[in-house]
């Protein structure tokens, strides 16, 4: 995707008009497949895509960072988390796609660490960004590792970032839309997904986000989240397929 997101966490988050109408263009561009995959597993099809939910990283850098999830996210936004990772994990094992998995474990654990608490003009994601790599170079990680972890972050929420997965922002990205938009859901293993379903349960994560989402648009309104919202998510995320 042709965003530069250094640029867009230079500017705090703030989208230029050039990179708006670019990521309005990957928005329609991706609605086709993600109707599709929806319907195909409305009507009972999957695919094979799965993961092991107890294969996660074990470092001093990857305890650390489940640590600081559990002690400052809420148990929707915890159990989404660790969701987008398994997810993410499935859809790059589909795309065989070559990743650092602790860098993937620790952003997918922290990509939404400031979500729900909206900074005036700061795009949630560029803060949690900066708290993310600052915490993952303090654990131990060096530092180009623990700015990837920053980056990937920060740029979970640009659209068409998750074609990627083997970048570790498109790999926190696509595992983040299939659990809040149900993006490439058809791929993955119909029993599977209920087992990740079954250890990490929603909490009502459709209302949470949408709410999370609605107070992060107003708080920067030049962000990505606000134009996500304007270009119908509240509805994606309530059309998901999922129960809540």
């Amino acid at each position: 995707m042709s965003v530069d997101h250094a640029e867009i966490r230079t500017n705090s988050g703030a989208l230029s008009p050039a990179q708006r109408r670019r990521l309005r263009a990957e928005i329609a561009r991706q609605l086709p497949g993600l109707l599709a995959g929806r319907l195909a597993w409305a009507a009972g099809r999957g695919g094979r895509g799965r993961a092991e939910p107890g294969q996660v990283p074990d470092s001093r850098a990857a305890r650390e960072a489940e640590e600081l999830a559990r002690a400052e996210l809420s148990p929707p936004v915890l159990a989404h988390s660790y969701r987008t990772y398994l997810f993410g994990k499935a859809l790059a094992g589909l795309d065989n796609a070559t990743y650092d998995d602790e860098v993937a474990y620790i952003a997918c654990l922290l990509h939404d660490l400031n979500l729900g608490t909206p900074t005036a003009n700061r795009c949630f994601a560029v803060v949690g960004g900066e708290r993310a790599a600052a915490f993952a170079l303090g654990a131990g990680l060096a530092p180009e590792r623990a700015d990837a972890v920053g980056t990937a972050v920060a740029a979970h929420i640009t659209p068409g970032v998750a074609a990627d997965t083997g970048d570790p922002g498109g790999f926190v990205s696509a595992g983040a839309a299939v659990d809040v938009i149900g993006a490439r859901i058809a791929e993955l293993d119909r029993g599977w997904v209920g087992e990740v379903l079954a250890e990490h349960p929603r909490h009502n994560w459709k209302k949470v986000a949408i709410a999370a989402f609605r107070a992060e648009a107003k708080a920067v309104p030049k962000g990505r989240t606000a134009l996500l919202l304007a270009s119908g998510f509240a509805t994606t995320v309530r059309f998901a397929p999922f129960p809540e």
